[in-house]
């Protein structure tokens, strides 16, 4: 049996609105499997394009895609491999991905 929820007096209508706009953007990024996969992937360091295909079974410009969307959100950056410049690898911004978890974690609570 349900417990009754308790008497309370008027409904309170000038509640403000809380602002998630952040949040929600992030969510919606993030929601994308490939997306959220490569996010998970770099947290263990960084990787090119062809080693993130091949995990995750996608086609090396599909992934340049995903790439590009989280670079453009500030979560990944793009870095010149040292022993050969023609090689990019991509690592999380990690002060970027605390400031999205922080946001994460205020919707949810």
């Amino acid at each position: 049996m349900a417990t009754p929820l308790p008497v309370v007096g008027e409904p309170r209508l000038d509640l403000p609105a809380p602002d998630v706009t952040d949040a929600t953007a992030l969510a919606a990024l993030l929601a994308d499997r490939t997306r959220a996969g490569i996010l998970r992937m770099l947290a263990d360091g960084p990787h090119c394009v062809c080693e993130m295909a091949a995990a995750l079974g996608e086609r090396d410009n599909n992934v340049s895609n995903h790439l590009a969307r989280l670079r453009d959100a500030g979560l990944v950056r793009a870095i010149r491999h040292e022993a050969n410049a023609r090689f990019l690898y991509y690592e999380r911004d990690e002060a970027a991905v605390a400031v999205a978890r922080e946001r994460l974690l205020a919707v949810l609570g």
